[in-house]
Order: C-alpha cells, then structure tokens, then sequence
C-alpha cells in the first residue's frame, strides 16, 4: 500500500473510546464523506470513523460504482472499485492504526451495495456491516465464507429500489455463506428509520 491511496476524499475520526470497533460510513448516491457522519456517532459514540467518498460521480453525483440503470449494476465496475476501496482500507489501517478486519461497515444504499460486494470479495476486511436499503450487489456473488461475521439489513417494505423479494435474495446470499443476518424491516421507503438504531448500535458497538 501507498500514500497515494490515501488520496481519495475522505473523513478520519479517531476513536474517544477504546475498545469500541471502528466504523467504515459508505455514503449514497449523491452524497460525500460527510454525509453518514451523524449516523455513525449516534450508531457508536466515541467509536473511530473512516468515511471515504465515492469516486464514481453519475450527472454529477458521487457514487461508489456505475450502474447501467437504476437497479441494474455494472457489476464488472464495481468489483473493479471494490478492489480500489480495498487498497483505501489497507493504506488507512496502517496511516491510522486500527487492526485489519475489525471494521463494521455502515452504509446507506450504493454504500450499502458496496459494503455488501466488499464483504463477498474480501471478508477478511469487514467485521460487520449495517446495510441500509440494500439489494443483492452481484447477480452470481463469490461463495465466500462469511463464518463470524455479523450482519443487520434495514429495508423498507414500500423501497421502489429495494424490493421485498431482492431484501429476501440478500439476506438468503448472506447466510448461504456463514453471516449472522439480522432483517429488520420497516413500511416506509428508501430511508433510514429511528426505529432500527438500538439494533444498530448492537451491532455496531460489538
């Protein structure tokens, strides 16, 4: 790993805690390396937190990978920018100094997708993740192991992008592969809901 992977747009917070495990925020569509921040404090106060912007930008707006419509992804791009996040996350480990794979992934739709498509390609990464409005990032995913790794899906019934059947497709992918997965739904649309923060912060704080 290099400086130069740490050049991509990002956020940084160190812990003020000890002991809690840091949180990678993965941003949606549009939004930037700001935008998860007051999520992952209220998740997990005093936990450290590494934020990194998309570098995908569609009419504009940052994304963490191209997708040929909406619902349908480019997904040789976005096992392409896994990689690229992949060698973000082992610069940052050594600049900033939390262990390699205790991180818990927190993220909100594309962020969530590719939290998700992180933790097929390279589970030794991700301790745990919080998908929020998440599909099934690959139509064929990796039969990786996923043996101790925790997982909370938090969809809305109504999400014209999450549909019910795609939340039941990824969570059945996660646990074919060893996850612990948690399904919290809700009859909302594509957001994030008070409702599910206590299961959040469950999860995210270990």
């Amino acid at each position: 790993m290099t400086g130069a992977d740490l050049q991509r747009p990002h956020v940084w917070q160190p812990s003020t805690t000890p002991g809690l495990p840091p949180l990678l925020a993965l941003h949606g569509t549009g939004d930037d390396e700001h935008g998860l921040l007051p999520l992952a404090g209220a998740i997990s106060p005093g936990a450290a937190v590494l934020s990194p912007r998309g570098t995908v930008l569609e009419g504009g707006a940052p994304r963490f990978f191209r997708r040929v419509a909406v619902g349908v992804f480019d997904e040789d791009d976005l096992r392409d920018r896994v990689e690229d996040l992949a060698s973000f996350l082992g610069a940052a480990s050594a600049e900033h100094g939390f262990a390699p794979g205790s991180l818990v992934a927190v993220g909100f739709s594309n962020g969530a997708n590719i939290a998700s498509a992180l933790m097929l390609i390279h589970p030794e990464l991700l301790a745990g993740a919080v998908l929020i409005g998440a599909v099934p990032p690959f139509a064929d995913p990796p039969e990786a192991d996923l043996t101790g790794r925790r997982v909370l899906v938090s969809n809305g019934q109504q999400d014209p992008y999450a549909l019910p059947e795609q939340t039941e497709a990824l969570v059945a992918q996660l646990r074919q592969r060893g996850a612990d997965v948690a399904l919290a739904s809700h009859p909302g649309g594509h957001q994030l809901v008070p409702e599910h923060l206590p299961a959040m912060r469950e999860l995210a704080r270990g």
